[in-house]
């Protein structure tokens, strides 16, 4: 029997309730068997522009299809061709693994169709962030006073943070902000947006193991203030994408106190981390901060869509936002009653925070706790068997879930060229054979590959199945160069 197509010559734009239940549980049935096919899944499917192009290149139909061919199409031809970043062995770049009731609650925001701009807007979602806002100031150590907003992603936030921190600084004219050589490029990006020219954004080098280098900062901050510049930030790695490391964020912290200077630590990628007793230690200081971009699609195993900033003082980030045109005039309610789109920068904002909450709510702080602890302690597993192998070697040490490495045998008298094209085939076939994904970087200049270590479905099995992929596949290349 052909399913029925929607809305042919009707002009109507509805479904009948029995026909959304339908298709409703189609698309749950269709995602529900990706996942339990997931770990049997290559980590990673391509496919040339061209080969899509062909398949996906058409006109608009002027007449609507079966919505069954519609879901199907996008679940067999569409959503497959990508990264699977939930992949219990993607371990590139940096993964995310949501869990089921955080997929929930997205669908259930978008059915529901919040605006979350105003409180008036959304009363019940705006009070469930100010909840949600509650937990993750008193994970961190903060006051009190300290509030925020979910946003995006961890660019967002950090855009959101240097706006509020340029604003406290006076907007200068001569504005300058410091960061790693190690720091993410959105802190790059945010800072030239609020109006620091790119010249002025100053790259601090890094210390052996890629943490800031605090002599140095003071010394640029020093030299740039007798040049007639205004420090508006310094930005703090809590967990730098590349390597894991962890910034010296007591020693900033005094450094920025004493010199009255905006912190921002960029705590994007490791700060859930505080939920650990290891976490917490390595990011000691955080509390410190002015402000502090996280992102709970990382370590807080949500869908993508769920960064947050968070800031010692709400008012400073209010007072940078908070505009009042006439045409929102019914959404003053008073203090009492806050309008997150006067603290970021979007008004037409959606309802993110549910998604932590109904996770929580679920499975409840001690299960998350653990799954980030065991992301923790199978990098420094990782780092073990590495520091063992007569073919591997360590790059830098394993750091809130990252490792990195490189195929170099020990005495081995391969040139550093050999050893970076024995390293990117290693990286190839380990990819193309299905077994995992996992991406490379350049530490100090040398091509380095790097594990991330980040979904709560990841096991000792998974990582050590990898890493024998690649001691295999490296003692493959370096008989084959020194043949």
């Amino acid at each position: 029997m052909t399913a029925p197509t929607e809305g042919v010559g009707t002009g109507s734009l509805e479904l009948s309730p029995e026909r959304m239940l339908e298709l409703a549980d189609l698309a749950s049935r269709l995602v529900v068997e990706r996942l339990s096919a997931l770990d049997g899944e290559p980590a990673w499917r391509g496919g040339s522009r061209s080969d899509l192009e062909a398949l996906l290149r058409e006109a608009a139909p002027e007449e609507g299809r079966p919505a069954e061919d519609v879901i199907r199409r996008a679940a067999h031809e569409i959503l497959p061709v990508a990264g699977r970043v939930d992949h219990p062995r993607f371990f590139a770049f940096v993964p995310s693994s949501p869990t089921w009731p955080g997929v929930l609650a997205d669908y259930m925001a978008a059915g529901h169709n919040i605006f979350q701009g105003t409180w008036l807007g959304g009363a019940g979602p705006s009070q469930l962030e100010l909840v949600v806002l509650d937990w993750f100031r008193d994970w961190i150590g903060y006051p009190d006073t300290a509030g925020g907003l979910f946003t995006s992603g961890g660019s967002a936030a950090s855009l959101d943070a240097f706006v509020a921190a340029r604003e406290h600084a006076g907007a200068p004219d001569r504005a300058t902000v410091y960061m790693s050589d190690q720091s993410h490029t959105a802190l790059i990006r945010a800072a030239t947006i609020v109006g620091i020219r790119p010249a002025h954004v100053r790259m601090v080098p890094t210390d052996g193991h890629f943490r800031l280098d605090t002599a140095e900062l003071g010394r640029m901050v020093e030299e740039d203030r007798r040049a007639g510049f205004t420090p508006v930030a310094v930005c703090a790695n809590a967990g730098a994408t590349n390597t894991g490391a962890v910034d010296p964020i007591d020693a900033v912290a005094d450094f920025c106190e004493e010199h009255d200077i905006w912190l921002h630590v960029d705590a994007a990628y490791g700060g859930f981390a505080v939920l650990t007793e290891k976490g917490k230690a390595v990011l000691r200081g955080m509390e410190r901060a002015d402000s502090i971009a996280m992102d709970a699609h990382k370590w807080l195993f949500q869908p993508f869509e769920t960064g947050c900033l968070m800031v010692k003082d709400v008012r400073r980030l209010e007072s940078a936002f908070t505009v009042h045109p006439e045409y929102l005039q019914d959404t003053r309610w008073g203090t009492e009653h806050p309008n997150f789109g006067d603290r970021g920068l979007q008004l037409s904002r959606s309802f993110r925070a549910l998604k932590v909450w109904m996770s929580i709510q679920t499975f409840g702080v001690a299960a998350f706790r653990e799954a980030i602890a065991k992301g923790i302690d199978l990098a420094y597993q990782a780092e073990g068997y590495v520091r063992a192998s007569e073919v591997l070697q360590i790059a830098n040490p394993a750091s809130l879930g990252v490792v990195c490495f490189r195929v170099h045998p020990k005495g081995s008298d391969l040139d550093e060229g050999s050893l970076e094209r024995i390293n990117e085939v290693v990286q190839a076939r380990v990819i193309e054979t299905g077994i995992a994904m996992m991406s490379s970087t350049r530490l100090r200049g040398l091509y380095s590959l790097r594990l991330c270590i980040l979904n709560h479905n990841t096991d000792w099995e998974d990582v050590e199945r990898t890493l024998a992929a690649i001691e295999r596949f490296g003692e493959d290349e370096i008989a084959r160069s020194s043949g």
